[in-house]
């Protein structure tokens, strides 16, 4: 069932009664009719979105899952970043809570442009706290039904962008908040191995706390003594949707590819389905 009326029209929460969450935070692509003069263009604002995630995800409500997705583009402000702006990747190069450049280090904003303290702070308030008071009170409702809560944040990118990682990205990138080949850290390691394990049957490239561990969802709502577990799945965008050699205007995005998506999604729904039962079996 869908959330009461108070909802913003821009943030979309379906209500399931699985004890599991899925997080949709960078599917939007609208850009705000009073900020959309300030960026260079409103393609190069739109074109790091997770494109068609929500879509791939579909089978999510099926199976029981709450699902909470906002409409509003990643460029306006990123919901899975710190809302401190302390960067969750320190020296590496990432994008900020509102960005000022694309994932190839372009500029966003027309020179002067830019969002300053006053502006960020009122982006935080429109956009950033109402999606985060939306999952924190759905997670908050599903702990009154269920003893473990599973938080599943999904993701996708580019496979190739030199800027933030070298060579190509696997299929498959699951984060847990731990440095690659330690314990995890957001949720209990049998969850994390489950869902390495479906990854690596799938025959298409995973890693675990690779170049992505998690972003500020992951880390900021894990509670495994409380009984939230939580972890991140970054795909790679070329599982579901043609990927150019070069991204510009004219051929990006892509639309999403039902066919190729088939092997992905099966994989995706034996992960969904592991973390439910996870849920179902584990006590706190």
């Amino acid at each position: 069932m869908n959330a009461a009326s108070t909802t913003p029209e821009w943030l979309h929460v379906h209500r399931g009664n699985a004890p599991l969450v899925v997080s949709f935070p960078h599917t939007g692509t609208r850009i705000p009719e009073e900020l959309a003069e300030r960026f260079v263009s409103p393609w190069l604002a739109l074109r790091d979105a997770d494109w068609w995630v929500h879509a791939l995800y579909g089978f999510a409500r099926e199976l029981g899952a709450t699902t909470v997705r906002s409409t509003i583009s990643r460029s306006v402000i990123d919901l899975n970043r710190d809302p401190s702006g302390t960067s969750l990747y320190p020296g590496q190069n990432t994008t900020g809570l509102c960005p000022l450049t694309t994932f190839d280090n372009q500029p966003l904003y027309r020179a002067g442009a830019e969002p300053d303290a006053e502006e960020i702070a009122r982006r935080r308030d429109t956009w950033f706290t109402p999606y985060h008071d939306a999952l924190a009170a759905e997670i908050a409702r599903l702990r009154q039904i269920h003893p473990v809560v599973v938080v599943y944040d999904a993701h996708s990118i580019r496979s190739r962008i030199p800027h933030l990682f070298d060579g190509e990205l696997p299929q498959f990138n699951l984060g847990t908040a731990g440095p690659s080949g330690a314990p995890d850290t957001s949720c209990d390691n049998a969850l994390a191995d489950v869902v390495d394990n479906l990854c690596a049957m799938s025959g298409m490239g995973h890693v675990r706390n690779g170049r992505f561990k998690g972003g500020w969802i992951t880390r900021h709502y894990s509670d495994i003594p409380g009984g939230v577990h939580t972890l991140q799945m970054e795909l790679a965008c070329r599982g579901y949707m043609d990927e150019p050699a070069q991204v510009d205007e004219t051929n990006w995005p892509t639309e999403y590819d039902v066919a190729r998506a088939t092997p992905l999604r099966d994989t995706l729904q034996q992960v969904l389905r592991a973390c439910l039962q996870f849920a179902s079996r584990r006590d706190p």
